[in-house]
């Protein structure tokens, strides 16, 4: 079984491909990066598999299953999970308030502000949990508007493992954090559990290449190399077009 298929997806808007018969396979628990130049169709390749786009041509699988035309939150109830390049947070919350939101999002149980004030115990414990993961217990009642930008990005990851997902894809997840919270980030990607499979998009390639197992490159809106990290980094057409030899560089 593979944790995502990708079978000649593509995606045309008017004229322009911005994916074009990408054929791709990641394995349960693999750690993937998909890197590649700006314009490359990163996001948009997300888009596809997670489903807020549906592709112009191929297939798509999420652990077996063809879900090429199925909703967004078909798919997120299947165990899919995501960040975005800009926070999607609830600013006028507390931490706690978000992961509970979250956790409760993907629960059967409908959201219930009577059952909140008479403290939903074991979504409550589960929120704690996932802040203290995430190094969030001392802001676990902090308004959201408190926290740094390196804070925010921790309470995104944890807010993607509240419905206990099977996949996650996280896009560029350390943009505009410092080096200390790049390490932060770091550390906590390379810590969650196998049980989970993960997907990301970074232009920090010392993230990337540190946390994945395996680096798909994209260019044009085409997969152009596959490989681990080490043949990547070392692979000629990967530093022609994404490491800047073509220019000099």
């Amino acid at each position: 079984m593979s944790a995502v298929l990708l079978d000649r997806v593509s995606r045309r808007f008017g004229g322009l491909f911005a994916v074009k018969e990408i054929s791709l396979k990641v394995e349960p628990g693999a750690r993937l990066a998909i890197l590649g130049p700006n314009g490359a169709g990163k996001s948009t390749l997300f888009n596809l598999i997670t489903g807020d786009l549906r592709p112009t041509s191929g297939r798509i699988e999420l652990f077996s299953r063809d879900v090429t035309r199925q909703p967004a939150f078909r798919r997120s109830r299947a165990g899919i999970a995501r960040t975005y390049q800009v926070s999607a947070l609830f600013t006028d919350l507390d931490v706690a308030h978000n992961l509970y939101l979250g956790i409760l999002g993907n629960s059967k149980r409908r959201y219930d502000w009577v059952r909140l004030v008479r403290r939903d115990k074991e979504h409550l414990r589960r929120a704690e949990e996932i802040a203290r993961t995430m190094g969030l217990e001392s802001r676990f009642r902090s308004p959201v508007a408190e926290l740094s930008h390196g804070e925010r990005r921790q309470l995104e990851l944890g807010l993607a493992l509240a419905g206990n997902p099977r996949l996650i894809l996280l896009d560029e997840p350390a943009a505009g954090l410092s080096p200390a919270e790049r390490n932060h980030l770091r550390e906590l990607l390379s810590d969650l559990p196998r049980a989970v499979t993960l997907v990301l998009v970074e232009h920090d390639m010392d993230i990337a290449l540190r946390v994945a197992d395996r680096v798909a490159v994209l260019d044009n809106g085409r997969l152009v190399a596959e490989g681990d990290p080490q043949g990547i980094t070392t692979n000629p057409l990967v530093q022609e077009i994404y490491l800047g030899t073509k220019h000099g560089a």
